[in-house]
This record gives C-alpha cells, structure tokens and sequence, in this order.
C-alpha cells in the first residue's frame, strides 16, 4: 500500500488551483487523488528524470488566469479548423465555427466520451495527476467511421502572463477506417515563467490512419511538460512528429501502446537549441501483438550551453512475433558547453524480430566545413547547411508543405538558416 504524504511540495504547488469541473469518471478522479497524496515532484535520484531537473517548476506558485488574446500570432497552417485555448481555456472568438465533414468537436463540459481520462497513465505521474484534477478546459475530438478529412484540424494553445499555468486535455479518437490530419501548436506572447502541462489521450481504432504533428514554438520564458498517450487497434497507421523550435524547458512524454496486429508506428523528432534551453525527449513503444514495425527517428543540435535527453524504450512482449523496430537518436554539438544525455533502449521478449537502436553524437565535420569553404562558400554559411542538412531528414518526415515552411522560416529568424 502506497504511503500518504503529508508534507509535500505538490500539496504547496496546488494550493492555489481550482479542482477541475470536467466530466471525468469518478475511479479516474480517485485515481488521481491518490497519485498526489502518494507522489511527490520526481527528483534526479528516478531514472526516469535523472537528467532534467523540476525545481524549477516545483518551487514556483502558478496561477491560473485567463489570458487577454485578440489576435491570433502565425500559426503554421493559415486554412485549418483551428480550435484555440489561452492559458488552458477555451477561447471561442479565436477558433473556427465550420466543423470539417466526418468530425465531431466538443468543448469542456460537453465532453462525455467514455474513454476520456481513461487513457492517460496517472498513477505514477504525478504531472498527469495534476492535469487530471486541476484541468481547466479541454477538446474531445472524433473522427468518425470511414471519414476522410481533407482539412487540418489545428489545435492552438497559447500561454501568456506571468506565472500562469495550462492544465489542459486533449482527447482525440480515430475511428475505424479513418483518416486525419491533427496539428498540435504550442506558443506564447509575452509569457515569463508560464508552465504549461498538457495531456493528449489519442486513440487509433482498427485500419485507421492518423497524422499528428506537434509544433512547440514557445518563448525562452516558459516551462512545458507535454505527456502523449496513445492506443494503437489493428491494421492502423500512426504518425507523430515532435518539432521542438523554441522554449525554455521542455520535457516530451510520448507512450504508444500497440495493441492489435499489422500496426505501424512511426516517432519522429527534432530540437533545436541554444543558450540555457533544456529540452528531454522520453518515448515508449510497447508491441504487444505481432507483425507490426515501428520507426523512431529523432536528431538534435545544441548549441552554446543547452542540454538535451533522449531516452526511447522499445518492448517486445512475448509471442509479438515478427516485429521489426527501429531506434535512432542523432546529435550535433556545436559548442563545448553543449550536453546531450542519449539512452535508445530495446526490451526483447520475444525472438523472431529484427530490432536496432543506437545513438551518435558529436561535432561538425572540419574537413566538410574546408571543402565548403575551399569553393567559396563562408564559414557560417557551411556550417548552416550541415546543419539544415543533417536535421533535414527529420523535417522531411513532415507532410504539410505549409508547416514545413513555418519550420524553415522559423528557424531562419533564430540562426539565420536558408534551407
């Protein structure tokens, strides 16, 4: 039996939040009540955060406050279905009205898909927890049987203010024999030691295809803790891609649990840092059934003294025959102050698959950078293209031509990058 904590720093952190009024399940609710009495903040000491430290989320007091928002900034798709949410709440004058063909949208309150809240691991994580029982607002998306959405659907969330925090929720199910485009764009305006703590809860439904792209263009300012939960059905196709182009501290949690037969799971990533940024990068693909493959890309750059974790788990229960999955990780560090911490990791319990991981990380090509330089081209200009080239397959990953230019342009502005 889990041991109560009277004295905690997560009881100091929520003091000052109100308890969430979403249509969650009471055993959820319960669930999560007993996390935060039972769980304190992680500490470097758990192998899973033994390289980002959350003191500087744990010490501080949040608030949870309405942003003023009356225009939206760029976003990277201009003709999406865009639903916004400022500082966790629901912003209606900033999202669209027309609901492409073969969706459903519903908002906070109106929510009563019976798997929501359900998805998500709660138990031993205590920033679930918190989403849970202090979540503000949230979208419930469902594509229905047999659509196929042309349009994107754009999901804004924009954090402004000073010491506001976002608890909110996602829940997106793909049904049978459908196919969708989701956008998942995080930003902010003027936001100085905002936290945003968001949980996606996705469900993936028997010979679906689902495509997700997740943009995190945040101020230096600003912490942010994004936990995916996805269960994968049979015959399905799903695609997540984590951009990480700005932000102060960020820490990715992205767990699939493949569940059906002839499932195919692809994980792609890239971040780009420079100054103190810290961005951790923790994924798990769990194959419980067989003939299915996974791919896992992801690459970093860092630069002055920014830090980097990866740390990907692949499983491989037992009789999940003929699985093939793949794991890279790939770093450039363009600094010595730079750090990255790479842990690629297979768990094998069954033994006909074909599996590999690995990890490199290490510095510009000198010679490269000369034969460059020796046909005319500048030292930063040579170093720009090894660099827009090496994370360029990453980026190829992404689909939609109107995000990958929101990508180049964006990282044209911050270290000046033609690609």
């Amino acid at each position: 039996m889990s041991t109560i904590i009277t004295d905690s720093k997560v009881n100091q952190f929520v003091a000052g939040l109100s308890k969430t009024t979403l249509n969650f399940s009471a055993e959820t609710i319960a669930e999560a009540e007993q996390a935060l009495a039972t769980l304190d903040f992680p500490t470097t000491r758990q192998e899973d955060w033994k390289y980002t430290r959350v003191t500087k989320i744990s010490n501080k007091s949040f608030n949870t406050t309405k942003g003023n928002i009356t225009a939206l900034p760029t976003l990277p798709i201009n003709d999406a279905h865009n639903i916004v949410f400022v500082n966790g709440f629901y912003a209606q004058e900033l999202s669209s009205t027309d609901i492409p063909a073969g969706v459903s949208i519903k908002i906070g309150g109106a929510i009563d898909a019976k798997a929501f809240g359900t998805i998500a691991s709660i138990e031993r994580s205590v920033f679930s927890a918190i989403n849970t029982l202090y979540a503000t607002d949230a979208v419930s998306i469902e594509i229905e049987k047999n659509a196929v959405v042309e349009k994107s659907i754009q999901i804004v969330h924009i954090q402004t203010g000073e010491l506001t925090i976002s608890n909110t929720r996602v829940f997106i199910d793909a049904k049978a024999f459908s196919k969708a485009h989701i956008v998942e764009t995080y930003l902010s305006v003027d936001a100085t030691d905002a936290f945003t703590n968001v949980t996606t809860e996705v469900v993936v439904e028997d010979n679906a295809y689902l495509h997700i792209d997740k943009i995190q263009n945040e101020e230096e300012a600003t912490f942010a803790i994004h936990q995916d939960h996805v269960k994968q059905a049979k015959d399905s196709n799903f695609t997540v891609n984590t951009i990480t182009l700005n932000g102060g501290w960020v820490r990715n949690n992205l767990n699939i649990d493949v569940l059906g037969k002839n499932c195919e799971t692809n994980l792609n990533g890239t971040y780009v840092l420079n100054g103190t940024q810290h961005v951790d990068n923790h994924t798990c693909v769990d194959h419980l059934e067989a003939n299915c493959e996974s791919n896992e890309l992801y690459k970093g750059v860092m630069d002055d003294k920014s830090t980097a974790v990866f740390n990907g788990k692949v499983f491989v229960r037992k009789d999940s025959q003929k699985i093939n999955a793949y794991q890279s990780n790939g770093n450039v560090l363009l600094s010595d102050d730079a750090t990255v911490n790479s842990k690629p990791e297979l768990e094998i319990y069954a033994d006909d698959v074909k599996c590999s991981h690995g990890s490199t990380t290490g510095q510009l090509d000198d010679e490269a950078i000369y034969y460059l330089r020796a046909r005319g081209i500048s030292e930063k200009s040579a170093k720009a293209l090894m660099v827009t080239a090496f994370i360029g397959d990453v980026i190829e990953k992404v689909e939609n031509e109107a995000i990958v230019e929101y990508i180049h342009e964006n990282l044209h502005a911050r270290f000046g990058w033609n690609f």
